[in-house]
Parts: C-alpha cells; sequence; structure tokens
C-alpha cells in the first residue's frame, strides 16, 4: 500500500491504517476496482481518511451530509455509515460512469435508502437546495476551481456547529510552490487564503492524506 499522507514513510503508513479501523469487502472492492482505472484511480481518499470521516459524522450524530465530488464512492460510503438514525446523505456528481459504481457500492453496504445522487454540475445542485441550515457535515473534494462556490453555497445551508471537511488543501506541496502557476494550484492558494481569514468557521488544516481542513460554522 502506497503512503497517501504527506510525510509518512510506507511502512509507518501501513502501521497507521492497520491500527485503525479494519478494512471490509466492499470497501476493499473499491480500492481494488479504482485502482484498476490506472492514475485516476489516485482521485479516491485514503483509508484512514475515510475511517476519520466516519468518526467525525458520528461525532456531530450527522442528520444530513452533503457530498461535493462522490468519484467511485469511497468517501461517499464512508461518510453515509457515520449517519444518525434516519439520516440521509446527498451526493453530487457529473459522472454516470464513474458514480455508477458508487451506487453498486452503496448497494452492497446496504446504504443505499439514505443515499441520494444527483447528477449535475454541483453549484447548481447546491443552490437548488432549500435555504435552510440543516447541513450537519458536508465533504469538499471535487473540482479545485470550484472549490470557493461549493463552500460558499454550503457554510450558507450548515447549521451552526456542523461541520464542512475538505480534501487535497495541501496539493501534494503544490501550494507553497511559487512556480506552480496552473489553475488548480492558483484556485487552492486563493481557497486556503479566504478560509483563514473567514471569521465565520472555527478552522484546522490537518495532514490528513493530501491535506484536510476542517471548518466549523460558528
Amino acid at each position: 500500500m502506497d503512503a497517501k499522507t504527506l510525510g509518512l514513510e510506507p511502512d509507518l503508513y501501513q502501521y497507521m491504517v492497520a491500527h485503525g479501523m479494519p478494512s471490509d469487502p466492499v470497501l476493499d472492492r473499491l480500492v481494488a476496482d479504482t485502482a484498476a482505472m490506472g492514475g485516476i484511480g489516485r482521485m479516491q481518499i485514503s483509508p484512514e481518511q475515510g475511517a476519520f470521516l466516519t468518526m467525525l459524522a458520528r461525532i456531530l450524530n450527522a442528520r444530513m451530509i452533503v457530498e461535493v465530488g462522490t468519484f467511485t464512492g469511497y468517501s461517499s460510503v464512508c461518510l453515509a455509515r457515520g449517519l444518525a438514525e434516519g439520516g440521509r446523505m446527498i451526493c453530487c456528481d457529473v459522472s454516470a460512469e464513474f458514480t455508477a459504481r458508487a451506487v453498486q457500492a452503496w448497494k452492497e453496504a446496504g446504504l443505499d435508502d439514505r443515499v441520494e445522487l444527483r447528477l449535475a454540475p454541483a453549484a447548481e445542485t447546491l443552490r437548488a437546495m432549500p435555504p435552510d441550515p440543516v447541513i450537519d457535515l458536508a465533504f469538499i473534494d471535487a473540482d479545485k476551481t470550484g472549490y470557493a462556490v461549493y463552500y460558499e453555497e454550503l457554510l450558507a445551508r450548515t447549521r451552526p456547529g456542523g461541520v464542512i471537511a475538505v480534501d487535497n488543501v495541501l496539493w501534494s506541496g503544490h501550494v507553497i510552490d511559487a512556480s506552480d502557476t496552473t489553475d488548480d494550484t492558483v484556485a487552492l492558494r486563493r481557497f486556503n487564503d479566504m478560509v483563514a481569514a473567514d471569521e465565520r468557521v472555527d478552522r484546522v488544516m490537518l495532514p490528513i492524506a493530501d491535506g484536510l481542513t476542517l471548518c466549523r460554522k460558528r
């Protein structure tokens, strides 16, 4: 298993994963199937990140979770497993091809009765949602140039004390490489600066996987 958390040697990384939540057939299959897709499979979140999201959902007693960027479904399975009794989750994505794997995984995990997939640009999906602040937990892991928009739409609909988790905020270290002026890197720098100055939230940036920021709405 390759180390997916920045700065950890492979042996130490494997030790960390082995001492966390145990794996299971649904997640194991998703890992194998997504890895077989080639380089794009790197978009899948890491096992320790998935376990962290499940734990976070349970700590928040989350009854409403929104995910922006579902891909093949690993993160959505982990998040949905943390839902409180009677809770539900909305997944936003644009790819019917990739999310078909997620839909299959939800069924296998017995989660399909509480997870709803909305195939459309995420900004449109979020703006069409009621303005009521009912979201307990949101997870952003989609196109980096859209992060700021997704964050604003989600924050408006998140309850006080609710959390928005944002993936890839360290971007393999490229966020501190001044020579990297690609669209995604520039967008992430701007997003990170925006969140750091946002007085509406308490936030912490964690070195989990490729960097994970947690924003708690005040």
